[in-house]
């Protein structure tokens, strides 16, 4: 058996592949812009606005770190039944070392209309989790051997899950509660081979509390304060903050910080009040970044007119 190089990104993409012969799938992908990729998190915010919303995000975390998380994710969704009701579909995909996950979601949101402005949602999403380990992409020292423990892929494994959530909204302030996957899908792979423990254990369910208020400070200068709060028994809280400005409602910039972990600096271009474009930074603030130069994030949104009506200004959540 031909041994892998020993250096740092061999040592570390090793770490990865321990940790996935017993791997529990139930952990979340992280973002900074958590704010554009809601239906991720939340499925009573499907049909939340006032057009069918598309949303394409793209991060690479840590870069120059062996074997960091890379994050794709896809979201449609829209309003029903003059907006009663709301659709969605999710996908994300996520390597991190040699693990490759698939995440496929359908979502459901029963819009209750408060009065003018007022909305409360209750929302449901249904999907299957895919997970595979993928060895061959594993180099070993001589290129022109091939190594038989690294030839092939784990097996493919194919689990279910389920999400819940409440959201309520008017023009300017937001609030959700959710509970996005509230299966344990623990996952083992052994010698190529995989299985799966499914489960329902509410002590490890990941609690997703997020807010955000809109302030006008001026006809051309709007804020835009947000928060999100994941909660996980025995592990610690994590806190995301971010405040956005919007100039002219074409330019948005501002900062993130995440507790204990990284800084953001965020930029963005309303191309149309239909057309969003946002990039983030991150600075890590902890030991890895002594191994990293950061992790960079893109979005891009879109909202589709319904037919007879325009969407004639920026949506601010």
């Amino acid at each position: 058996m031909k041994y892998i190089k020993l250096n740092l990104k061999a040592l570390i993409v090793m770490v990865f592949i321990t940790m996935a012969n017993n791997m529990n799938a139930q952990f979340d992908a992280m973002f900074t812009q958590f704010m554009f990729n809601e239906m991720y998190i939340n499925p009573a915010y499907a049909g939340s606005k006032e057009a069918m919303s598309a949303t394409l995000l793209h991060r690479q975390q840590w870069l120059n770190f062996a074997g960091r998380p890379v994050t794709t994710s896809f979201s449609l969704h829209g309003p029903l039944l003059d907006n009663k009701m709301g659709l969605g579909l999710s996908f994300l995909n996520e390597r991190i070392g040699v693990l490759n996950r698939n995440l496929v979601y359908g979502s459901y949101a029963y819009r209750l209309k408060l009065d003018k402005d007022q909305r409360l949602a209750f929302g449901l999403m249904v999907g299957v989790h895919n997970q595979v380990n993928k060895f061959s992409e594993l180099k070993t020292n001589d290129d022109n051997t091939i190594d038989p423990q690294f030839s092939q892929n784990s097996q493919s494994i194919l689990t279910p899950n389920f999400g819940t959530g409440v959201y309520y909204s008017n023009k300017t302030f937001y609030a959700g509660l959710s509970i996005p996957r509230m299966i344990q899908d623990n996952i083992k792979f052994m010698n190529g081979d995989a299985n799966a423990e499914l489960g329902f254990s509410p002590s490890k369910y990941h609690y997703y509390l997020m807010v955000g208020n809109l302030f006008t400070l001026s006809p051309d200068l709007k804020l835009k304060a947000q928060g999100m709060v994941k909660a996980v028994a025995n592990s610690p809280v994590q806190v995301d903050l971010n405040a956005n400005f919007l100039i002219k409602d074409f330019v948005w910039a501002g900062l993130a910080y995440r507790y204990n972990a990284s800084a953001s600096a965020i930029a963005g271009v309303q191309l149309s009040p239909q057309f969003l474009v946002s990039y983030a930074f991150d600075y890590n603030l902890n030991s890895i970044n002594k191994y990293s130069n950061g992790s960079h994030e893109l979005v891009l949104n879109y909202l589709f007119s319904y037919k007879g009506k325009k969407v004639v200004t920026p949506r601010y959540f």
